[in-house]
């Protein structure tokens, strides 16, 4: 069990702040790294050539830590979505084939895969919301040898239900069919290991679990991807880019690995240092050890709200840093707002109130949320 961690991060304590499935708050070390990167391009004559690199391989080794990857499997993206659109880009498809994913999934990992069933004549199958809320067994019923990609996340973005991806990966992979994982909600918080799991391609967006800045991501590429095609074509990620008087020598070549899938102008002063950061601090802790942390977090919430009609998903079908909260005839209109207006901050998805701590988060904090359900409810 980790200790309250609230002193490394600048939250009021008139704050009680269970929305890290929302947006992360920034660590000091990860704000103060930041400042001096936005310092660093405030004097250009600082940079040298070889800053265009060394962040960038330094906050890629980190993140394959994170997953049991190596370096070379990593690639630096904006977004979600940009991960994603780069393995629809490379996974063949044909008419009549299935692409598999979650009722109510996150946009990002949706919007890709039903462009790509237009250009191909691939069919979306969608798995239905199950009743006992058992997305693995639902998932492992609809795979057959009709199936070619299953975009998943590791647990479902509204509730926190848990998806076993190894299980899943592995029937995936005896019809021949790819799994693409958007992890952004779960990454950071509970533990994975692409060694395990074998996905053909794994995204995630830095700024919720990852602690990390906005619009910046890092993506898994498996090695019989690495020479696929990039969404982009920039200098950077070509062979050589790191001799800056020989640019206009062009080549068709690619730096190693799955760098050809970085986007253009990766080596972002301001916010790579930020990433690093969290990286180095989440290292530091060590994921599985964050997980047991949240797990006990949540799970004492859930027992106190039970007294007043707020049920979560059962302990074993949900990932530990995320508490789904439903109540028989649903919640209060505005219940939300209610909360904000006492700097209580939590979301509503779908129809599950939705509380997602972290290790900022203290005892006074769950005291604040649980004493103000139970006078709203």
């Amino acid at each position: 069990m980790i200790p309250c961690q609230r002193h490394l991060f600048d939250i009021p304590e008139t704050i009680a702040y269970f929305n890290c499935g929302y947006m992360s708050p920034l660590l000091k070390s990860a704000r103060a790294a930041g400042h001096q990167g936005v310092d660093r391009k405030s004097a250009p004559w600082t940079v040298a050539p070889g800053d265009f690199f060394t962040e960038s391989e330094t906050a890629r080794s980190l993140f394959a830590r994170l997953i049991n990857a190596s370096a070379d499997d990593i690639a630096i993206v904006p977004s979600a979505s940009y991960g994603l659109a780069i393995a629809a880009r490379n996974i063949p498809i044909k008419p009549g084939q299935k692409i598999l994913m979650l009722d109510e999934q996150f946009p990002s990992n949706v919007y890709c895969w039903t462009e790509l069933a237009k250009e191909t004549g691939a069919m979306i199958v969608t798995v239905p919301t199950p009743a006992d809320h058992d997305w693995t067994s639902a998932v492992l019923a609809t795979i057959d040898e009709k199936v070619a990609i299953a975009a998943l996340p590791h647990n479902h973005w509204t509730d926190g239900a848990l998806l076993d991806l190894e299980a899943i990966g592995g029937k995936l992979r005896s019809f021949g069919a790819k799994l693409v994982l958007d992890v952004t909600q779960s990454l950071g918080a509970l533990p994975l290991d692409v060694a395990r799991i074998k996905p053909d391609f794994l995204v995630t967006a830095c700024y919720k679990w990852m602690l990390g800045p906005y619009s910046l991501g890092f993506m898994y590429v498996a090695p019989e991807y690495h020479a696929g095609a990039p969404l982009e074509y920039n200098w950077l990620n070509r062979e050589g880019s790191e001799d800056f008087a020989a640019l206009v020598d062009y080549v068709d070549d690619y730096q190693p690995g799955a760098r050809r899938f970085d986007m253009g102008e990766r080596a972002n002063f301001a916010l790579m240092p930020v990433a690093i950061a969290a990286l180095e601090q989440l290292l530091d802790w060590g994921v599985a050890d964050i997980q047991e942390t949240l797990k006990h977090k949540t799970k004492t919430i859930a027992e106190r709200c039970a007294e007043f009609g707020l049920m979560p998903l059962p302990d074993h079908l949900r990932a530990g840093h995320f508490l789904g909260l439903r109540r028989a005839g649903g919640l209060p209109k505005n219940l939300r707002e209610t909360l904000l207006a006492e700097n209580i901050y939590i979301s509503i998805r779908g129809s599950s109130l939705r509380v997602t701590p972290h290790l900022f988060n203290n005892e006074a904090d769950s005291d604040r949320l649980t004493a103000a359900l139970s006078r709203h409810l």
